[in-house]
């Protein structure tokens, strides 16, 4: 499951991209300095966009909600199957992400990125803050669409372009999102 993705994306490209969907993109203050990263890891801070009411909010979130039981990892990805989200819906930006295979280290690692685009959304999900928890956010997944499935046997959901307002607004069932891309929607490479 993925627990490694990247973002290069420039503050630019999320104002053209929002831009052309009709969405407008707040920023509290001014717009964030964003630092291109090819490996963010759980528990790291990475940026998500989240609906407010006058536009969308890029926010830097905490990957991965805190663990149901003591000792237990944080969730970083969730299975999003038969189950409704009816708030706290959040787009996460990525340029890639990776699928590792093998049982020993160094496993092989599988390079994933959108074809015809230079960035995505994965459909994920926000917490606010609690006590001493901060915001955080996870990853949804489905099972494997074709270009994924000879590596992994989930995938985190990528949603096209288009779906984002309809991911965001609730305007749309989840089953009609959340489900995989059709075969060649993703490129994939191997980088080790």
């Amino acid at each position: 499951m993925c627990n490694d993705y990247g973002n290069r994306i420039p503050y630019s490209a999320y104002v053209e991209a929002f831009s052309e969907i009709r969405i407008p993109l707040k920023f509290p203050t001014a717009a964030p300095n964003l630092e291109p990263r090819d490996d963010i890891w759980p528990t790291e801070t990475a940026p998500v966009l989240r609906r407010r009411e006058d536009g969308v909010e890029l926010a830097q979130l905490r990957w991965g909600f805190a663990p149901g039981r003591p000792k237990a990892p944080p969730v970083i990805n969730f299975r999003s199957e038969g189950r409704r989200f009816p708030k706290g819906r959040c787009l996460v930006p990525a340029s890639h992400f990776f699928e590792f295979t093998g049982k020993r280290s160094p496993k092989s690692k599988w390079k994933f990125t959108k074809a015809g685009e230079d960035w995505f959304c994965f459909a994920g999900l926000w917490r606010p803050a609690n006590g001493d928890v901060p915001e955080a956010f996870t990853l949804l997944t489905t099972a494997p669409g074709p270009d994924v499935a000879p590596i992994h046997n989930r995938q985190m959901v990528v949603l096209e372009r288009r779906d984002w307002p309809a991911w965001l607004d609730l305007t749309r069932p989840e089953a009609e999102l959340l489900r995989p891309l059709p075969a060649g929607s993703l490129q994939v490479e191997q980088v080790r």
